[in-house]
């Protein structure tokens, strides 16, 4: 039989094999990045990449996330115009994942890298780069002065090992005297549209006006021309069936003297064809032994 006290030993130091193991073993998660400390000093950086392990009593692995991050700041600038704005400011940005033990060693994490580097550096930047717009620029169309203010952020954060993806504007918040001034001019703008509306509608309505008219004596017109011209149809048709009849007339007349000229005893043989069989009734005179010559 085994002694209870050697199997109570091998026990424990089974479990101390044990714990000793799952403390020394360790992985990095993935977007993250491993510093890797002996005695409290930074001595190395890994990438997440399986399962590894360390010195429990000796090693610490510090994770430092190097995924994109976002940073916000409200801040006050002046325009190029004069006018001071409060503008709010969203910066996409994250750790270089190559450099993170030298941000480590001089700046901790990144968040006191944001606060005691990027954060001043970032609002010189944007006040200088508002400084170029207007307001009703930065109110309208914030891509340029984003642009801007971007290229002016990278410049100043060259040095450090960090990447800017991108700024956007979020909020521009101008004085009050500029935004009752942008109301005034938006009501002056409605009003002079809404009177060049109705200057607009009444050209129209009097050219509708002139059209009408124009069409009315058109169409008079047009009566008056239709019935001239049946006139003058009528006209040169009746002169027409005159000149033809007067023709026709006059062929017959020179026609019957054509044919008397050839036959004179037409003539007699007309008055004996019209003669009634009746003598003349008349007063001869003395003379009894006038004969009557039928006429």
């Amino acid at each position: 039989m085994k002694n209870p006290i050697a199997l109570v030993a091998a026990g424990i130091t089974s479990l101390a094999l044990l714990l000793g193991a799952v403390s020394s073993a360790y992985t990095v998660d993935e977007g993250h990045v491993g510093v890797v400390t002996k005695w409290g000093k930074a001595v190395a950086q890994e990438p997440a990449a399986g399962l590894k392990f360390k010195n429990p009593i000796t090693t610490s692995i510090i994770e430092v996330d190097v995924r994109e991050r976002q940073s916000k700041d409200e801040m006050r600038a002046g325009t190029t115009n004069q006018l001071p704005i409060t503008a709010v400011i969203t910066t996409n940005w994250s750790m270089d994942p190559d450099r993170v033990l030298e941000i480590y060693r001089k700046y901790g994490s990144p968040e006191q890298f944001d606060a005691r580097i990027m954060d001043g550096r970032l609002r010189d930047a944007a006040k200088a780069g508002l400084g170029k717009f207007q307001v009703s620029e930065l109110i309208n169309d914030r891509s340029a002065a984003s642009a801007e203010i971007l290229g002016r952020v990278r410049e100043a954060l060259e040095a450090y090992p960090v990447m800017i993806t991108s700024i956007q504007i979020e909020d521009v918040v101008a004085p009050p005297t500029y935004t009752e001034a942008v109301l005034e001019k938006e009501r002056e703008r409605e009003a002079a549209a809404k009177e060049q509306y109705i200057l607009e509608r009444q050209a129209t309505t009097s050219q509708q006006t002139v059209q009408t008219a124009n069409a009315e004596r058109d169409a008079t017109m047009a009566a008056a021309d239709g019935q001239a011209y049946r006139v003058r149809t009528e006209a040169a048709a009746a002169a027409d069936a005159i000149r033809a009849k007067g023709e026709a007339q006059a062929e017959a007349i020179n026609a019957m003297q054509t044919a008397l000229e050839n036959n004179p005893l037409v003539i007699e043989y007309e008055k004996a064809r019209r003669w009634n069989g009746q003598m003349p009734q008349t007063m001869l005179g003395s003379d009894t032994n006038m004969l009557m010559r039928i006429n």
